[in-house]
């Protein structure tokens, strides 16, 4: 179970600094073109993150590895593949590099690629049964195989003692072992946009029910 930063008091941070530890930061969703107003929550969000980040490297350990999900390359190419996913995370990326961090590969590109493809034709809307089952069968498995993976990466580069940071979507289904000591980093900003999607959503299907002829 992951730990927020706001519970851990200072005797027992030092009881964390000798063990593995990993800062999980959520990557939420982020358009191209933001509403300004969403645009506004993602920079407070991304800000959040970088201190709660700084904070826990101060207490617990500085970050010794970046991992980040989508990307299947390490070093400078690996920076350069999440500028084109997230300037928010690549800035906090870079700087952390920067401090002597290492960029990891978390991804085999290929089964990465497999797993977006399966999920891909999960959203097309099936019509047999039998295909969407084998569909949804194949991209469990695609996805198992890819959690293995990011684990298998994780396990392999942070050290004993040393601290990493995995940006990944948040409803990623990886289950860390007991080992490794997980910090969930939640800026306050996190809750309201959650709201603001759930709004947005809302708002979505009532205009959608409204254009929709038979509808009242």
């Amino acid at each position: 179970m992951a730990t927020e930063l706001g519970r851990i008091e200072r005797p027992e941070a030092e009881g964390f600094r000798a063990g593995r530890k990993l800062y999980l930061v959520p990557l939420v969703f982020a358009p191209r073109n933001p509403p300004p107003d969403y645009a506004s929550l993602l920079e407070e969000y991304w800000r959040g993150v970088d201190e709660h980040l700084e904070r826990l490297e101060t207490r617990i350990g500085a970050i010794k590895h970046v991992y980040h999900e989508s990307v299947s390359a390490a070093g400078e190419e690996a920076l350069k593949a999440v500028e084109a996913i997230s300037a928010y995370s690549s800035n906090i990326c870079r700087n952390r590099v920067a401090m002597g961090a290492t960029m990891e590969a978390i991804e085999d590109a290929e089964l990465f690629g497999e797993m977006l493809d399966w999920q891909r034709c999960l959203m097309v809307g099936l019509v047999s049964q039998k295909v969407s089952t084998t569909v949804w069968q194949s991209y469990r498995d695609a996805q198992k195989r890819r959690n293995e993976r990011i684990l298998s990466v994780i396990d392999s580069t942070l050290g004993e003692g040393e601290a990493g940071v995995l940006f990944i979507a948040e409803d990623h289904s990886l289950q860390f072992p007991v080992s490794l000591q997980v910090f969930y980093v939640a800026p306050p900003a996190l809750d309201r946009i959650h709201r603001w999607v759930r709004d947005r959503a809302r708002a979505e299907g009532e205009a959608e029910s409204r254009d929709t002829p038979g509808q009242q």
